[in-house]
């Protein structure tokens, strides 16, 4: 991975050149980032440059021998540590075992969530967990003296999964770290970090991406500018929700609520069965995309009814909507709509029935365009 391959983040890239260049390098560094943002490619970006052979002011080169294999995720003096569940694939329980199934997870793509990563395993439902005995073994991995680059590198991906247990056996190592070892953690959650671990790394915060960045780099994958804008106000700069997004078919959300809310307008009951019926044969994640969406859109339409209406991230194609939609209903109404739509995410979340959650929230949604 390369700078020059994640989207934007141009400050956070620079402090990071800077710190290599200047050997101020802190043996800790906690990245911070959003989910599904630039903190796993960022930490791999950094971990190439600090070994790269031939490293320019910008960015690593891409072709010693060591940007070559940490390209290919085998570079003998970067390590991993990440969250691992009982697997049908794998029969192991430290992170070694799921290195052949994790290179081919990142290369897919580095902007990833611990769920896409427990499907990939096919964990099933079990929850990810890094155990004491993966932390104790660190110092055994540290240990030995590094075989090719400068420093040996060691990333933990998720470190807020981390348990007491294991987070004390890490603090050890923090505290005495062998000689030229860097310690890089990835967290989208780092205040359930201990605070003796963030106490002793350097934070780095890396900020989600922008609306800009995230349709340039849909763009450059080929998308469509109109499609671009419409994934770009979904994931909200989560580009793991907006590849996500983009493979999935024929999912028009905007349409699907203009006529789901004029079906409510009107009260036309017979037209709401049959979305009810259509609703109930998607599966959960789309249920609960297409109910997300919803409260995006109420949110914008509150934003929009109290005279704020430069504060929106809408799609221009979907502004007329939201300006006629929210003359339609109270300001009232509009909170009580988001109040039922966040009751009927809980339910499909807890497997309730899926046509009978949208067909009561359709009904009990409808009556509210009457109160305007």
């Amino acid at each position: 991975m390369l700078f020059k391959e994640i989207p934007g983040l141009d400050n956070i890239k620079a402090t990071l050149i800077r710190s290599v260049q200047t050997s101020h390098l802190a043996h800790a560094q906690l990245f911070d980032c959003a989910a599904g943002g630039g903190g796993l490619a960022m930490a791999l970006a950094f971990s190439t440059y600090i070994n790269c052979e031939n490293r320019t002011e910008q960015d690593a080169c891409g072709t010693c021998a060591s940007c070559i294999k940490m390209a290919k995720l085998v570079h003998p003096d970067f390590h991993f540590i990440f969250p691992i569940a009982t697997s049908k694939k794998v029969n192991g329980n430290i992170s070694e075992a799921f290195l052949g199934l994790w290179r081919s997870f990142i290369t897919e793509s580095p902007y990833r969530i611990l769920p896409e990563w427990l499907d990939y395993i096919s964990a099933e439902n079990k929850q990810g967990n890094i155990s004491v005995e993966e932390a104790r073994g660190v110092l055994r991995k540290l240990s030995t003296k590094s075989y090719e680059g400068e420093y040996k590198i060691l990333l933990i991906w998720k470190a807020d999964i981390l348990n007491a247990s294991s987070s004390n056996a890490l603090l050890k190592i923090l505290e005495e770290p062998p000689y030229k070892t860097i310690f890089i953690l990835v967290s989208d959650q780092a205040d359930r970090l201990l605070t003796t671990i963030i106490s002793r790394t350097q934070r780095i915060t890396v900020p989600s991406f922008s609306d800009e960045e995230v349709r340039s780099y849909l763009q450059s994958k080929g998308i469509n500018e109109s499609l671009s804008s419409q994934i770009t106000y979904l994931c909200d700069g989560n580009l793991s929700e907006a590849l996500k997004l983009v493979h999935e078919e024929e999912d028009d959300r905007s349409a699907w609520f203009a006529e789901w809310m004029r079906a409510c307008y009107k009260s036309d009951l017979t037209y709401l069965v049959k979305l009810a019926d259509n609703f109930d044969v998607m599966n959960k994640e789309k249920q609960k995309g297409l109910l997300e969406y919803a409260l995006r859109l109420f949110r914008d339409m509150l934003v929009w009814g109290q005279g704020a209406g430069e504060l929106l991230r809408v799609p221009p194609e979907e502004l007329t909507f939201v300006k006629n939609f929210s003359r339609a209903v109270t300001f009232d109404a509009l909170e009580k709509m988001v109040n039922e739509v966040n009751t009927a995410y809980y339910h499909i979340e807890r497997n309730v029935r899926a046509k009978m959650v949208f067909l009561d929230l359709s009904l009990t949604v409808a009556p509210y365009f009457k109160t305007r």
